[in-house]
C-alpha cells in the first residue's frame, strides 16, 4: 500500500513539476516578449495609470479573460509590477485570474446552471476591484519584496531587432525562473504528498452535507490541493453525485484554484508575511461566501 501511494505521488511529482516548469518558462517568455515591444509606460497607461479604479477594473476584466491556472498568474503579476502598473490593478487581476477564468465560470455552470453562475461572477468580479483597491488603501503595496531580474545590456541602447527581443525575453524568463524554482519544486512535492497520501474519503468525510462546517472545511482543504480546474469539473460532479454538498465542492474548487501550496510556495518569494497572510484570507473568504450562497439557492 505504501509503496503504490508512494509511486502514484511521485508521478504525481513529475507530471505537475514539469507541467509547472514549461508553463511558468513559457508564460514568463510571453511577458518577456508583450514588454519588449508594449513599453511600461504603455502597459501602465493601459491599465488605468494613476487612476487606481479604472486600472483595477481593467485588471479584474484581463482576469477573468485569461484561462490561467493560479500559478500561471504569477510570471504575468511580476510583469505587471514592474511595468508600474497600480498595486491595485495588479492585486485585482491576481485575484480575478483564477476565480473567474473561463474554466472556472463553466464548471458553475454545468454545476449550478447559468443564474448563480452569473450571481458569482458578478459578485466576485466587484469582489476582485474593491479587494484591491482595499489592499493598496492600507498600504500593502509596501509589502511586495524586490525580485530582481538580469537583463543584459542598457535599456537606452538596446537593439530592437528580433533576435534580440528573443533573446531578452529568454534571459529574463530563465533569470526569474532560476530565483523562483525551489518555491515552485516544494509546491509541486506538497501537492503529491497530498494527492498520494490523503484518502479521498476523508476529504468527502469532512466535508460530506451532515457536517455544517462542511463549506469552511471544504475551503481549508481545497487550498493545499492543486488540481487544474478542468480535472476538478468530472471530480465535482463525481463529489457530488456521492452527497457532498454543491457548496462545499464550490468552496473546494474555489481554494485550490485561487490560492493552491505551488502558488502560495511562489507567491512567498515576492510577498511579505502580511500581503500574503491577506491574500490567504480573502480567497479563503470568497470560496465560503460563493459555498454558502450556492447552499442557500440550491435548497
Amino acid at each position: 500500500m505504501f509503496w503504490n501511494n508512494l509511486t502514484v505521488a511521485a508521478n504525481f511529482f513529475i507530471e505537475i513539476a514539469l507541467e509547472l516548469i514549461v508553463l511558468f518558462i513559457g508564460i514568463t517568455f510571453l511577458v518577456g516578449l508583450i514588454q519588449e515591444y508594449l513599453p511600461d509606460e504603455t502597459i501602465k497607461k493601459a491599465m488605468g495609470g494613476r487612476n487606481k479604479v479604472v486600472g483595477s477594473v481593467l485588471g479584474a476584466g484581463f482576469g477573468a479573460l485569461t484561462p490561467f491556472c493560479s500559478c500561471s498568474t504569477i510570471p504575468l503579476l511580476l510583469g505587471m509590477l514592474r511595468a508600474g502598473v497600480p498595486f491595485a490593478a495588479a492585486m485585482a487581476f491576481l485575484f480575478s485570474s483564477p476565480l473567474l477564468n473561463p474554466v472556472i465560470i463553466s464548471l458553475f455552470i454545468i454545476l449550478l446552471g447559468w443564474k448563480i453562475a452569473t450571481l458569482y461572477f458578478a459578485v466576485t468580479f466587484v469582489a476582485t476591484i474593491v479587494i484591491g483597491l482595499l489592499l493598496d488603501g492600507f498600504g500593502f503595496s509596501s509589502q511586495v519584496k524586490s525580485v530582481a531580474v538580469v537583463r543584459k545590456g542598457c535599456d537606452c541602447q538596446q537593439a530592437t531587432d528580433a533576435k534580440s527581443r528573443i533573446q531578452r525575453s529568454a534571459g529574463f524568463a530563465f533569470s526569474l525562473f532560476r530565483q523562483l524554482v525551489p518555491y515552485l519544486l516544494l509546491g509541486a512535492g506538497i501537492g503529491a504528498f497530498i494527492h498520494g497520501f490523503v484518502p479521498t474519503e476523508i476529504i468527502t468525510l469532512l466535508a460530506g452535507p451532515s457536517n455544517p462546517l462542511a463549506v469552511p472545511v471544504a475551503a481549508i482543504i481545497g487550498i493545499p490541493i492543486y488540481i487544474r480546474a478542468e480535472t476538478m469539473v468530472p471530480i465535482g460532479l463525481a463529489l457530488t453525485e456521492k452527497g457532498m454538498s454543491v457548496g462545499a465542492v464550490l468552496a473546494l474548487i474555489i481554494g485550490g484554484a485561487g490560492a493552491s501550496i505551488p502558488e502560495l510556495t511562489l507567491l512567498s518569494a515576492i510577498f511579505k508575511k502580511r500581503l500574503l497572510a491577506a491574500f490567504v484570507v480573502t480567497v479563503f473568504s470568497i470560496a465560503v461566501a460563493a459555498g454558502c450562497l450556492a447552499n442557500l439557492l440550491t435548497l
